[in-house]
């Protein structure tokens, strides 16, 4: 087991409730932390699933309040009166500017502060809503930038970067937390217990779950 310590950006989601277990197993429970955000996002429930499940699994969880962004962009995910839709381009409404950037910035303040190298984020570009800072290519170039602007050497891991949704239940399956994330993550951009099943978050989850079962299935009976 790694020795390291790692911090895991967490949601109360169901990718990054994922990520954070895999980390248990990887680093160890007395390794790892989760990092969360309150950004006045219209699905604050996430918030307290986010500190139920870190209880639940015995993690130190620190929750940093960045709704200052609210003052300079507005989306559909901030604003609870906002249909949620996608742009003639192809982006919903619901994308953040600048958020995960700002997240990586202060998830790699905090970790240098507590001397983590490890940061851990669940984003993925295969099955995701084509939001730009979920690729690859921004992740690797906000390492660089970070290890640049503070002088130390940070390693973000990406393990859901090119799973698909239903290879990401699989993985929560193989680390055996399947129901548990199924029963306790939220996911909901509208913010309802159990999910709306309309908004973009809600069919990837639910579409990801139905392949991998019905995989499952045929796998089984085969």
């Amino acid at each position: 087991m790694n020795s390291e310590k790692a911090l895991v950006i967490f949601s109360g989601g169901q990718d990054s409730t994922t990520c954070l277990i895999q980390a248990l197993h990887t680093y160890g429970r007395e390794n790892v932390e989760a990092l969360s955000f309150r950004y006045g996002q219209r699905h604050a429930v996430e918030l307290e699933r986010a500190a139920a499940i870190a209880q639940d699994l015995g993690v130190k969880q620190t929750l940093l309040d960045l709704s200052l962004i609210r003052q300079i962009t507005s989306n559909a995910l901030m604003d609870g009166t906002a249909a949620i839709q996608t742009g003639p381009g192809g982006l919903p409404n619901t994308f953040v500017d600048g958020r995960n950037a700002l997240f990586l910035l202060y998830a790699a303040i905090y970790a240098k502060g507590q001397g983590i190298r490890h940061i851990i984020a669940g984003v993925c570009e295969t099955d995701f809503s084509g939001y730009p800072d979920c690729r690859d290519v921004f992740v690797k170039s906000m390492n660089v930038s970070l290890n640049l602007a503070m002088d130390y050497a940070f390693q973000i891991h990406t393990p859901l970067m090119y799973l698909t949704k239903a290879q990401t239940w699989a993985l929560a399956d193989k680390l055996g937390y399947l129901d548990y994330i199924r029963e306790h993550t939220h996911t909901c951009y509208n913010g309802i217990t159990g999910g709306c099943h309309e908004c973009p978050s809600c069919i990837l989850r639910e579409r990801g779950l139905a392949e991998y079962l019905a995989g499952k299935t045929a796998a089984a009976s085969a």
